[in-house]
């Protein structure tokens, strides 16, 4: 894997203003938040073999660093469950992805509770790391918690219990309480990163599916400063 460094470093010498999802989520994987897991393909056949090492269904999603709404753009295909669909998914996306871009194919998370995270750059305050309850209700909800880095693993955890609807991190409706641990040092994650790669402006984490017991970052954004 490469180092957090290099990826941004590539990414800012080829005159980039963001990181592609791959790139996005190598980086956050390096700072130990959970990523789905997945494969870049060059074509559909190369998706159909990625789509069989990962394991079916998968979702397909166009790649590139300007690709900053893929759903906006018809650029991703889910719940993909046999060889046929996968190519002619890729197939779809292919034809319509810009110079330089690939097919990335992700495994298929399933889960009914909803988180964002992120990582934002206050001209007042400096960097700052966010948690909130995501899903559909997220803009309704507006459940976010902040904090100016640097923070120490107890004011992650608390965080996490200043959500107003932190009850869906318990046992609900038949499902296990989230692994509170993955959440707090996903927090501190994205804490060094701010402190360690200042030419990063903003990450955007958004959703992180829980899968179990278990969050992943399923879709993630990184946002490079340009002057």
């Amino acid at each position: 894997m490469s180092r957090p460094a290099e990826i941004v470093g590539r990414a800012m010498r080829a005159g980039q203003h963001a990181l592609s999802e791959w790139d996005s989520k190598r980086l956050l994987a390096a700072y130990g938040i959970p990523v789905a897991k997945e494969r870049l393909a060059a074509s559909p056949d190369e998706a159909v073999a990625a789509a069989d090492e990962i394991g079916l269904p998968v979702a397909i999603k166009g790649c590139h660093w300007t690709l900053q709404h893929k759903t906006e753009l018809d650029l991703v295909r889910l719940g993909l469950g046999d060889a046929m669909s996968v190519r002619a998914a890729a197939g779809e996306i292919a034809a319509r992805l810009p110079e330089g871009g690939a097919l990335l194919v992700q495994e298929m998370i399933g889960g009914r509770r909803e988180l964002l995270m992120g990582l934002t750059r206050d001209p007042q305050f400096g960097a700052c790391v966010s948690i909130g309850v995501g899903g559909i209700f997220a803009e309704l909800l507006q459940d976010v918690t902040f904090r100016v880095v640097p923070f120490d693993r107890l004011e992650a955890a608390c965080m996490l219990d200043e959500l107003r609807h932190g009850a869906i991190l318990g046992r609900f409706r038949g499902m296990p309480e989230v692994d509170r641990g993955i959440l707090e040092g996903s927090l501190l994650g994205l804490c060094r990163l701010a402190q360690e790669l200042p030419m990063i402006r903003e990450v955007d984490i958004n959703p992180m599916i829980v899968a179990g017991d278990r969050p992943i970052a399923v879709d993630a954004l990184v946002i490079l400063e340009t002057e």
